[in-house]
């Protein structure tokens, strides 16, 4: 059975993920030249949390919908990045008139792109590109293929600005880990300025640090011989060693804009805070050797 997302729309990890989106793009957007956001594993792009499929494992009363009632509370969200994806998220309920759906990424990316800006909307499955296709309409480019295989064709973009989200599935993991480090060395070579946005999945703490060992020792280098700007930001509301599934939600991003990991150390505390209500997890933003956590 191929991956659906439906199962695992809204939970903490797509707020994680879709948070940082946001604030990425809005980074970018202090400059007034244009950029292409290009999503190599789009899913459908819009999702119903009324759903069989979503309320099958009720994921997202650990995500948006526990972020939503803190904000409702007297512990209401304070921090703009925060504010600014709730708010996203109500406008396009209020558009599309539909109080119960979640956008994924590409919808929440067109919410902050700009006229100047484009989008490019990969999608593997047939049907969740139809779903797709239908949700974004003719706002952007999307295309049903093989997102790791089509980074050649739309890089480097005209404008020569890119934020590249690579966001596989993770179903043949190994292969899909090697995947995401083989598309991000192609990525920054042909683009070297490209923001990479990369999620991984923290199944086991172990196994992830391990891979992200590996990674670094292979980091790639800018023009001058330099290496590549790098943060990492992880979000666990379970302990990291626990195999019984998603324990954490990880980022891996290159090139990360100006200012962006002394305001993520603010306003992923508070998302901990908030989705762990019971300290369980932690969380960790980290550049290069400089690390600020609490877990």
């Amino acid at each position: 059975m191929k991956y659906r997302h439906a199962f695992h729309a809204g939970n903490f990890a797509d707020v994680h993920k879709h948070v940082t989106l946001l604030a990425l793009l809005r980074a970018l957007a202090r400059k007034d030249t244009g950029l292409l956001l290009l999503d190599t594993h789009a899913g459908r792009g819009l999702y119903d949390l009324a759903d069989a499929d979503a309320r099958k494992g009720n994921e997202a009363a650990g995500g948006i919908a526990r972020l939503e009632a803190a904000q409702s509370s007297a512990a209401q969200p304070v921090t703009a990045e925060l504010t600014d994806y709730l708010a996203s998220i109500q406008q396009i309920r209020s558009e599309r008139r539909d109080r119960r759906c979640y956008p994924g990424s590409p919808l929440l990316g067109l919410h902050a792109l700009r006229p100047q800006d484009r989008a490019v909307f990969i999608e593997t499955q047939p049907t969740e590109h139809a779903a797709l296709r239908a949700a974004v309409g003719k706002r952007a480019t999307v295309e049903c293929a093989d997102g790791f295989q089509r980074l050649a064709n739309w890089l480097p973009p005209r404008e020569r600005r890119a934020l590249v989200l690579i966001d596989p599935p993770y179903e043949a993991t190994a292969a899909d880990f090697r995947e995401v480090e083989r598309a991000l060395g192609e990525t920054l070579r042909r683009l070297a300025n490209a923001v990479v946005m990369i999620w991984y999945p923290i199944k086991h703490g172990r196994d992830t640090d391990h891979w992200l060992e590996r990674l670094a020792q292979h980091w790639p280098k800018a023009a001058g011989g330099a290496l590549v700007p790098q943060l990492v930001s992880e979000l666990w509301v379970h302990p990291r060693d626990n195999r019984a599934g998603l324990n954490g939600s990880g980022l891996l991003i290159a090139n990360p804009p100006y200012l962006i990991a002394e305001q993520m150390r603010i306003w992923l505390q508070e998302l901990h805070r908030t989705l762990d209500p019971n300290r369980a997890g932690g969380w960790l933003v980290r550049e290069s050797l400089a690390v600020t956590s609490a877990s």
